[in-house]
């Protein structure tokens, strides 16, 4: 099987168009659509529905597809193990990362990843909800949560400490609670389903406490943004919660309960597949910025 076809195929299932594709790798549109039929004649199979302006996956192609990437990636990985291609990585590295911590903490030191590495592309997909690696044909997602399925490899890059949080207008309005019985007669808001908040009290027992959501949604920004505005008591990840903590905008909350998480980042990717050169310096890359101690904890009120 050729790689210059399969490359062709992705790169066109990528961008939806074959002029596109055919732009990206120099070649002509006539010459990428005659390519690509005489790939789907020896395949016996048609891969890609065609009109005038798109090109979109058929069954066939949807199911071919992550075979496809994995074959360019081992081939990417073949090519590093002689030694070519360890040091300048190239081509198109597709990432999968939350929303809310990719807008916060990925892109904006997006600028020195590429510095360094000039030759690789870039294909993001921001979503807070668990996308498919190998349908969707990801090189690597960053998740927050805890792994649970093995076919896949993870990396740890960062913690993910939770706080109790809210505005100083709330707390003077309202009071502060003295322990998470206390929460009961609180608003509290909510980030998705997360409403049983896992504390650890002075003598280090564990308590789970179910609340009573007044605001439930589905973003953590969002439930930052109204803890500021002084709506209620928030739970939230530190990574999302600092810059507030640090100017006064929100204040800890039962700081001598503290939260109790089990989840930590990670950088996922399928153990089906070798590790190629752009995804092992994208997660080396997210471990050195984050590390063991992320920026963001650093310095925080308790």
């Amino acid at each position: 099987m050729d790689i210059g076809d399969l490359t062709l195929f992705v790169r066109i299932a990528r961008l939806g168009s074959i002029s596109a594709a055919a732009r990206d790798l120099d070649i002509t549109p006539a010459g990428a659509s005659a390519r690509l039929a005489s790939f789907e004649r020896r395949l016996g199979a048609r891969l890609l529905h065609r009109t005038t302006r798109l090109a979109t996956l058929t069954e066939d192609g949807h199911a071919f597809l992550p075979y496809a990437q994995n074959i360019l990636d081992s081939a990417a990985a073949a090519r590093a193990a002689l030694g070519r291609e360890q040091t300048a990585p190239s081509g198109t590295l597709r990432i999968a990362a939350p929303a809310s911590f990719a807008r916060m903490h990925i892109v904006p030191g997006l600028p020195d990843f590429m510095r360094r590495y000039p030759d690789l592309t870039l294909d993001m997909r921001l979503s807070d909800s668990i996308v498919d690696l190998v349908e969707g044909a990801f090189d690597v997602a960053v998740r927050y949560g805890s792994l649970r399925d093995s076919s896949f490899v993870a990396r740890r890059i960062a913690p993910d400490r939770r706080v109790l949080v809210a505005s100083p207008d709330y707390l003077q309005r309202r009071g502060h609670p003295g322990s998470p019985d206390d929460l009961d007669a609180h608003d509290c808001l909510v980030v998705g389903t997360l409403h049983a908040w896992t504390f650890k009290s002075p003598g280090g027992e564990t308590l789970v406490k179910q609340v009573t959501p007044t605001l439930r949604i589905n973003d953590g920004g969002a439930v930052r943004d109204a803890a500021c505005a002084g709506l209620g008591i928030a739970l939230m990840a530190s990574w999302c919660a600092a810059e507030e903590l640090r100017n006064g905008t929100l204040v800890p909350v039962l700081s001598d309960h503290p939260l109790v998480s089990t989840q930590t980042l990670l950088a996922l990717y399928p153990s089906s597949r070798e590790l190629a050169p752009k995804v092992r310096v994208f997660i080396d890359w997210l471990i050195a910025r984050f590390g063991p101690e992320p920026y963001w904890d650093r310095g925080l009120p308790t």
